[in-house]
């Protein structure tokens, strides 16, 4: 039999630009959703410490001080904060995955749009850095590599994940259906702008992303949790305060919803669009065999003689160095005769190792 479980949406908003409060606060829901024997709990995209609405407002030449304040409250992997959510997720027992703007160990203003999964050891599973930051995140975030391209093994299953727009990039998405995905976790933003309300429609993301969300899941046959920010009065203050102009843009663009999906496409369980909160549903893996009678992708359902798909999941780094110097030997160690049948068993003539 497969895993059955208990999966929690997080629909809610940060402490605006505070990674250090927004850590406690996600701790906080962390302990909520586990109370209810939440086993899997998905935050969403940069919950630590914002999603930069802002670069879809202004001007960049208008948001200098904006991108100075997110790269100083952008969070290092290996930091304070990821301890404090793995500490957790160890404490508690329960899988997390939580969406962070990661900031760069070699440059003060290099920032990736980030997911981490947490195992219930406090492992980090799955580090993923977005493959490329959408259009005006391009302003905020640096694209990303394949290294967090990778399906993790854990109670609740095989989870992979995607972010935001990544989930309209069907590469991406078969590389993890091709790992054996079992839940796919989609993170998103708590809005979209695209448009100013006298240029018409803006973009609906909560169509966008449902239409997304069910096509992975039907494609995989896969569970998906949809796990979208929010809004909430402090966060709208700020921006308006800032510029009462775009306060029509900000409450005219559809707010962003969070919600699961079954493997048939359909959405099931609690839905949380209009308030903060905490969106649970049950899961039962066992549902995610039948439908693969009728389309396997990943299996009978392909032709893998006409289709070949290479995945790189190196992690980019900046540089590479060579030649650095070797620590310099005593004399009469340099100068030791060699031993050759003490070198093959690992030994040197003056017993060292």
């Amino acid at each position: 039999m497969l895993p059955r479980f208990k999966a929690a949406a997080v629909h809610a908003a940060p402490v605006f630009l505070d990674s250090r409060a927004t850590t406690e606060k996600a701790i906080a829901i962390i302990r909520e959703a586990a109370k209810t024997a939440a086993e899997l709990i998905a935050f969403p995209e940069t919950y630590i410490p914002a999603f930069p609405v802002w670069a879809a407002l202004w001007p960049p030449i208008d948001n200098h001080d904006l991108f100075v304040r997110m790269a100083e409250q952008s969070v290092l992997v290996d930091g304070p904060e990821v301890a404090q959510l793995c500490a957790e997720a160890r404490a508690l027992g329960v899988t997390v995955s939580i969406g962070i703007s990661e900031r760069s160990p070699v440059s003060v203003g290099g920032l990736w749009n980030s997911n981490l999964l947490i195992g219930e050891t406090g492992e980090i599973l799955v580090h993923h850095r977005k493959l490329v930051p959408t259009f005006y995140e391009k302003l905020v975030w640096s694209s990303g590599d394949g290294a967090g391209l990778a399906v993790a093994e854990t109670r609740q299953g095989r989870i992979g994940g995607l972010i935001c727009g990544e989930n309209t990039n069907p590469l991406a998405r078969f590389a993890l259906m091709a790992q054996g995905e079992q839940v796919h976790i989609s993170s998103w933003p708590p809005m979209w702008p695209t448009r100013r309300p006298a240029g018409g429609g803006n973009f609906d993301n909560v169509a966008a992303n449902r239409i997304r969300a069910s096509a992975h899941c039907f494609e995989a046959k896969v569970f998906g949790i949809v796990t979208a920010g929010y809004m909430d009065e402090p966060m709208r203050a700020f921006l308006i305060n800032r510029d009462r102009t775009i306060a029509d843009v900000i409450d005219r663009t559809p707010r962003a919803a969070s919600f699961f999906v079954d493997p048939t496409g359909v959405v099931f369980g609690d839905e949380l669009q209009d308030q903060e909160g905490i969106a649970y549903a049950e899961i039962d893996l066992n549902r995610c065999v039948e439908p693969k009678q009728f389309h396997d992708v990943v299996g009978y359902y392909n032709r893998f003689d006409v289709f070949d798909l290479t995945v790189d999941r190196s992690r980019l780094i900046p540089a590479r160095f060579r030649g650095e110097e070797r620590p310099a030997m005593e004399e009469d160690e340099a100068t030791q005769p060699v031993d050759a049948d003490a070198v093959s068993s690992g030994q040197r003539r003056d017993g060292r190792s």
